[in-house]
């Protein structure tokens, strides 16, 4: 699945890096335990989370992840958004509840590892 898929299928705005949407992301995880994300997280592509600070971005890079997507609507920061653009990370926005977006992701052929 593209990124752009999953910006489609969740109905999400895509606030930076664009230019990267026809990337193939396979994997994700929704979680807004950043701490979670680093124990128990392996080879996750796109994370789902309602957390919004600079943690995310952070805790993303270290992951290798490529793409965040905000929940409940929630919007990141410029600094955020600029540290994103430096990692090359897609940041989306969705108004879609975590449950639903997982559930919508998983229906739609993205997993887990």
């Amino acid at each position: 699945m593209t990124i752009a898929e999953v910006a489609s299928l969740l109905d999400a705005d895509v606030l930076c890096c664009g230019d990267l949407l026809q990337n193939e992301v396979h994997t994700a995880c929704g979680s807004d335990m950043m701490s979670d994300v680093l124990a128990y997280v392996k080879h996750q592509a796109v994370l789902m989370t309602g957390l919004v600070n600079a943690q995310v971005i952070r805790t993303a890079e270290m992951m290798d992840m490529r793409c965040i997507v905000f929940v409940r609507a929630k919007k990141p920061t410029q600094e955020m958004i600029e540290l994103a653009e430096e990692g090359t990370i897609v940041l989306m926005s969705t108004e879609k509840r975590m449950f639903e977006a997982c559930g919508i992701l998983y229906q739609n052929g993205l997993r887990s590892v």
